[in-house]
């Protein structure tokens, strides 16, 4: 794993910085490093233990060709995760979690699919060839509605690898949802959240715009070095699948 983590950058972007000791959650403790007047402050070398064992295992489902489902709803930070999932091709959820998202795939798909079925037409021309002006634009209505619900997830592939968390708390059920399926979750932990539900926790800041940002750009890293080894290993496999078809017609 070729990421390096820089424990200044952390430092400077914020993610040391906790919520006050009265909101805690006492499993936290092993996480924090200090009290600064009413709030805590995280260790940041924890920090650093937790992207070394996170980054490495992004990779390694990324290189499997298994995607990697990007998960937070908290309004001041669900831009810079949609993007970085749109960035590196992957999967999202930043409206609310629809129950069944992981859980009740055929419901899910089912809307999914009309919503796929939906574009192409209106892509095609179809819709507009079969009905009114009004009824396109009510077509296309329901198509930004399906897409604020779906979009993110419209090409997912079955389940994912990995669940990746921004906000423990308030996505907790979409946690839930990927602990019953056995789906590994990565997420970031602030010092108010339970951490015993994650499987590999990076101990940070979910608040903070920059922090978010800096630990989802090493996040987004290490996927893209995964999937540019898959691209590697399918490469090789096609070489070697055409020199044994050259052979064969020799």
């Amino acid at each position: 794993m070729t990421v390096n983590v820089d424990i200044k950058d952390l430092f400077e972007a914020g993610v040391h910085f906790g919520h006050k000791t009265s909101r805690w959650h006492p499993k936290m403790a092993k996480y924090i490093h200090s009290k600064r007047q009413d709030s805590h402050i995280i260790d940041l070398a924890k920090t650093v233990e937790g992207l070394e064992l996170a980054l490495p295992f992004l990779t390694k489902v990324a290189a499997n060709g298994k995607q990697i489902l990007f998960v937070g709803t908290k309004k001041h930070t669900k831009d810079i995760i949609c993007e970085t999932a749109k960035k590196i091709n992957q999967p999202y959820v930043t409206e609310r979690w629809l129950g069944g998202t992981l859980t009740n795939v055929s419901t899910i798909g089912q809307q999914v699919k009309k919503l796929k079925n939906l574009e192409k037409r209106m892509v095609s021309g179809d819709l507009e060839k079969r009905y009114s002006k009004l009824e396109v634009q009510r077509f296309q209505e329901e198509i930004d509605e399906l897409n604020t619900k779906y979009g993110g997830i419209k090409d997912l592939n079955g389940k994912p690898g990995a669940v990746l968390i921004v906000d423990v708390i308030g996505d907790m059920n979409a946690i839930k949802e990927a602990k019953t399926l056995g789906i590994p979750v990565v997420a970031i932990v602030d010092t108010n959240a339970d951490p015993s539900l994650i499987d590999y926790v990076i101990p940070g800041n979910d608040d903070a715009i920059k922090g978010v940002q800096l630990l989802l750009d090493y996040v987004s890293a290490a996927i893209s070095e995964g999937s540019g080894l898959k691209k590697i290993v399918n490469t090789d496999i096609d070489l070697v699948e055409k020199k044994a078809t050259s052979k064969k017609e020799q």
